[in-house]
């Protein structure tokens, strides 16, 4: 997240020093406590939209609303329904082009279309 080295975060600390000396451990704990109060804060919302939802929505997780997440779940996991067609996963080394439900045709047939979808 914090692309910082070591003489970066040797310099943090210099100037954290010099800006607040001796009064350093106490801003920490300023700092951890302001931290720990956003915690409870986000915590408290995401239980009150959870309440609010109602219990249609009791497996509703907020995590899935990020970005990264939704894409991970939604498209790179295994899809149930192509498996319960194919009888195997997304990523078979041979996959079927052609699913089970499809009806095959004889050589020479045409397949049916309709004229007034095209």
């Amino acid at each position: 997240m914090f692309d910082v080295g070591l003489g970066e975060m040797a310099v943090l600390v210099v100037l954290a020093l010099v800006i607040f000396g001796d009064k350093l451990p106490q801003a920490a704990g300023q700092a951890g406590r302001m931290l720990r109060q956003f915690r409870q804060m986000a915590d408290s919302a995401k239980a009150d939209l959870q309440e609010g939802l109602g219990p249609e929505f009791k497996d509703f997780d907020i995590n899935d609303l990020n970005p990264k997440t939704f894409v991970r779940k939604h498209l790179l996991e295994d899809d149930d329904t192509y498996q319960a067609r194919n009888g195997s996963g997304l990523f078979d080394d041979e996959p079927s082009h052609t699913p089970s439900y499809a009806p095959t045709l004889d050589h020479g047939e045409r397949p049916p279309f309709d004229t007034e979808a095209t």
